[in-house]
């Protein structure tokens, strides 16, 4: 007969291994999707630059026939320039919505000038800062699902225990500027 005491180790070891799995498991699961995250994150970022590349030929086409829109333009720069300077997917978001709202009002004021709409350069130029904007909707979209993945994972029992033990955190969800509430107004009206 084995001693009582080698199957009493033999049990506990078993357990042991068994929660060492499942924590290991649960831990790389969590790595895997915050990376998710992360890399769908770049994946809005990516089109943000496209986006960003696309603006400087738009308004460089434009901004020739419509001198008294200044403010318009240094909108956009300070705008691009805040995004630059942005350290946090939080400050990166916030400053993108402040591109929204001054690539919208760019759009309005390009309404009130019908010679621009005839212009090659500007009809090209704008039919691909419309995919970009459509392509960052998607990105962004895909971004918010990862997220919402990632904040479920840590948040249900029991892996909220592993994601409280080694630090993963909620992930903040892509929010529109507050200015992106109020649409523009466009006049189609020629003067």
């Amino acid at each position: 007969m084995k001693n009582p005491i080698w199957i009493v180790l033999g049990v506990i070891g078993a357990l042991i291994l068994i929660v060492g799995l499942w924590l290991m498991g649960s831990y790389n699961g969590l790595v895997g999707l915050n990376e998710s995250v992360d890399n769908q994150w770049a994946q809005v970022e990516s089109q943000y630059q496209r986006r960003f590349d696309l603006i400087p030929n738009l308004v460089s086409s434009v901004q020739g026939m419509m001198q008294q829109e200044k403010d318009v333009f240094k909108s956009i720069a300070d705008a691009r320039t805040k995004y630059s300077g942005a350290q946090t997917v939080d400050q990166k978001a916030q400053a993108a919505g402040q591109v929204d709202s001054a690539l919208s009002r760019l759009l309005v004021v390009m309404e009130n000038y019908p010679e621009l709409k005839s212009n090659e350069n500007v009809q090209t130029l704008m039919a691909q800062l419309e995919g970009t904007e459509n392509r960052i909707s998607v990105e962004r979209m895909r971004f918010n699902d990862m997220v919402k993945e990632f904040n479920q994972k840590i948040k249900t029992f029991p892996t909220v225990m592993i994601a409280g033990m080694f630090g993963f955190k909620e992930r903040n969800y892509f929010e529109a500027d507050q200015a992106a509430q109020a649409s523009p107004k466009v006049d189609l009206t020629t003067k």
